[in-house]
C-alpha cells in the first residue's frame, strides 16, 4: 500500500511541466520515501499549482476538514513538501514541482544518505529535463559589466530584481551543500541563496532562509560576485523570486554543460568577447574562473566557445587588462524567455507532451 502511494506521487510529480522520471532500480521512489511519510504523499497528490485554503481543499477533495490545516503547515514549515503563506489568519497551500522545488526546499533536512541517493537520481533526471525546453534558468550578467549602452531589460540586472522586492531572505547553496556531504568541498561560499518577494515580512517566518534587508541582499551578491560566482535566476521575463549565485563545480544545473556535456542548458543574451589585440595570454580567465569551461588557449590569444559560454561576464572581472567584453548576441540566436512561470510551465508542458491540467 505505501509503495503504490510512492509511484502514485511519483507519477505525478511527472506529469508537472518539470518532470519526475522514472528509473529501472526505482530511485525516484527512494527518493520519495525519504521526504515524504505515506500520509504526506497522499495529501500532496490532492494539492493544486494554485494556493488554496484548507477549506478548500476540503470541499474540492472530500478530504475530513479536521486536521489537514496542521498536517499542510507540518508539511510546509517542517518538511518543505509544499509552499505555503500566511495571508493574515488565513494559510494558503500549494504542491510544489520536484526542481525548482521540492529538492530545492530539502536544504535544511538533506543528510548524506539524502545527498547520495540525489546524485545518483541526477545521472537520469538531468539528461532528460536538459533535453527540453525552455531553459530553467537564465543569467544575470555581473551587475557592474552591464553598460547603459547595452540596454538590457530589467530582468538583465541584479538591482531590477531586487528593487522590485520588499522581502529578502538567504540560505546555504543546495547544491553546494549537497556535494560536501559527499566530502566534495569547494572553496566559495555557502550562503548565498537569496529569495526576494513582492510582499512585507513574507520570510518572517518562512521555513527557508533567514531574513535579511534589502542591503543585506545586495551584500550577498557583492560577496559573489568578488567570488566569481554566476548569477542566475528562473528563466522568465516576470515573477522572479531568487537570485542563485552557482559555481561550476556544484550547481545541477551548470552541470548540465561540465558533467553532461550539454549546450542550450543556460538561457542568456550575451556572449564573452576576447580582444585578441589587448590579451597578453596571462590565462586568468581560463584556468580559474571561467565556471563553464567556456574559455581555452587559442594559436595566438585565448579565445571563447560561443556554445558553451554563458554570458555571465565573470570573466570580465578578472581581466587584467581589460581585454575581455561582453556582447549581445545577434538577434538570430536570442531566445525569448517565457512571460512568467505561467507561460514557463505551458511551453515545458507541449514540449514534454504532458497534460497538467488537474494540477492547475
Amino acid at each position: 500500500m505505501s509503495n503504490d502511494v510512492y509511484r502514485k506521487l511519483a507519477k505525478v510529480l511527472d506529469t508537472l511541466p518539470n518532470g519526475f522520471p522514472d528509473t529501472d532500480n526505482g530511485l525516484e521512489i527512494k527518493l520519495l520515501e525519504k521526504i515524504f511519510t505515506p500520509e504526506e504523499a497522499d495529501l500532496f497528490c490532492d494539492l493544486r499549482l494554485s494556493m488554496e485554503t484548507p477549506v478548500q481543499i476540503a470541499e474540492r477533495t472530500g478530504r475530513p476538514l479536521d486536521g489537514l490545516d496542521e498536517l499542510l503547515t507540518r508539511m510546509w514549515r517542517e518538511k518543505g513538501q509544499i509552499q505555503g503563506a500566511e495571508l493574515g489568519p488565513t494559510r494558503v497551500f500549494k504542491m510544489l514541482p520536484w526542481v525548482i522545488g521540492i529538492w530545492e526546499m530539502q536544504v535544511g533536512r538533506m543528510d548524506e544518505e539524502f545527498a547520495k541517493l540525489s546524485q545518483e537520481y541526477y545521472q537520469h533526471f538531468g539528461p532528460e529535463f536538459f533535453s527540453r525546453g525552455p531553459s530553467l534558468m537564465r543569467t544575470i550578467p555581473v551587475g557592474r559589466e552591464l553598460t547603459p549602452v547595452q540596454q538590457a531589460m530589467p530582468y538583465d540586472r541584479v538591482s531590477g530584481i531586487l528593487e522590485n522586492g520588499k522581502s529578502f531572505a538567504v540560505n546555504d547553496c543546495v547544491c553546494k551543500k549537497e556535494e560536501r556531504l559527499l566530502g566534495h568541498t569547494c572553496d566559495f561560499p555557502l550562503e548565498v541563496c537569496l529569495s526576494v518577494a513582492p510582499i512585507p515580512g513574507l520570510f518572517d517566518k518562512h521555513p527557508w532562509g533567514r531574513p535579511i534587508s534589502k542591503e543585506e541582499a545586495y551584500a550577498v551578491i557583492e560577496k559573489a560576485e568578488d567570488a566569481g560566482l554566476v548569477h542566475m535566476v528562473s528563466n522568465v521575463e516576470n515573477g522572479h523570486g531568487f537570485i542563485c549565485n552557482c559555481c561550476g563545480c556544484c550547481c545541477a544545473v551548470l552541470k548540465g554543460i561540465n558533467k553532461l556535456g550539454l549546450t542550450d542548458v543556460v538561457n542568456s543574451d550575451f556572449y564573452s568577447v576576447i580582444d585578441a589585440d589587448n590579451c597578453t595570454e596571462c590565462g586568468l580567465c581560463a584556468d580559474s574562473v571561467c565556471q563553464v569551461d567556456a574559455i581555452s588557449e587559442g594559436d595566438d590569444t585565448y579565445k571563447v566557445d560561443q556554445r558553451r559560454c554563458i554570458g555571465c561576464g565573470v570573466c570580465l572581472e578578472s581581466c587584467p587588462v581589460e581585454a575581455i567584453a561582453l556582447q549581445p548576441k545577434p538577434e538570430a540566436e536570442l531566445v525569448a524567455s517565457p512571460r512568467d512561470d505561467a507561460a514557463w510551465m505551458d511551453q515545458r508542458s507541449k514540449q514534454r507532451g504532458v497534460d497538467f491540467s488537474p494540477y492547475r
